[in-house]
């Protein structure tokens, strides 16, 4: 049974709709592990678009379980990261005009400055994942950068539209979790999880930990977030 760690970003969205104080994602962070939630995740975006500096501040100092800040590898992000020391920093390609996260770290191109990067921040005793696609390429690559831990980008999953496309992106997945677990790393996934796939996805073996945001938020719209996180466990424990 695979981990969840819950995003609490869009907690952060609603806040900066009206740019004042409510709701809070720190709040929303203790709730989610109270409710059973392994990790807390959030993204320090170079925009600030939604999760601030206070925010990580906070959650730092609050969680309880572990803090896991997804981040680009902006030299200003990275010095953040360094003075908070998150229990994990998980690398993500960035764009100002995206509404999210479009796809995997390409970590063949970006490779020198991903392996710097990784570097910094683990000799502060940070573990490094990465955010990437569920090729091969792009594993080995992770593991020749130093990375302890990879996130496979389940937005294809996610977003496939027939049955045919459903079980060709379960595969891939599938077999990117194998392939990773053999090379020693720590295999995590997540994007685009919801009530209604992440079941099947969780009875993968080897994948660690489910990382989900934005469904369980808009859940707890109509349910309280108490039970829209443990609804969601429920669906990570099933076979």
């Amino acid at each position: 049974m695979p981990k969840l760690g819950i995003n609490v970003d869009h907690v952060a969205t609603v806040r900066q709709a009206r740019e004042g104080f409510t709701p809070d994602p720190v709040l929303a962070a203790k709730i989610c592990e109270e409710a059973g939630a392994h990790s807390i995740v959030a993204h320090l975006r170079e925009d600030r678009r939604h999760i601030h500096d206070r925010d990580i501040q906070k959650l730092k100092k609050t969680v309880k379980t572990r803090l896991n800040l997804e981040m680009s590898l902006n030299k200003d992000i990275v010095a953040v990261a360094i003075k908070i020391k998150p229990y994990q920093a998980t690398l993500v390609p960035e764009k100002r005009q995206e509404l999210t996260t479009e796809g995997g770290l390409d970590v063949i191109k970006n490779f020198t400055k991903i392996k710097r990067v990784t570097k910094i921040l683990s000799q502060k005793g940070i573990l490094v994942s990465l955010f990437i696609d569920p090729q091969k390429n792009q594993i080995i690559a992770a593991k020749r950068s130093g990375a302890k831990s990879i996130e496979l980008h389940t937005g294809c999953y996610a977003n496939a539209q027939t049955p045919v496309a459903l079980k060709k992106e379960f595969k891939k997945i599938k077999n990117a979790v194998k392939i990773g677990n053999k090379l020693g790393l720590v295999v995590n996934a997540g994007h685009g999880l919801n009530y209604k796939n992440t079941q099947t996805l969780a009875k993968i073996a080897g994948i660690a930990e489910l990382n989900i945001g934005h469904s369980i938020i808009s859940q707890a719209i109509f349910v309280g977030l108490k039970k829209a996180v443990k609804d969601m466990l429920k669906l990570c424990k099933q076979k």
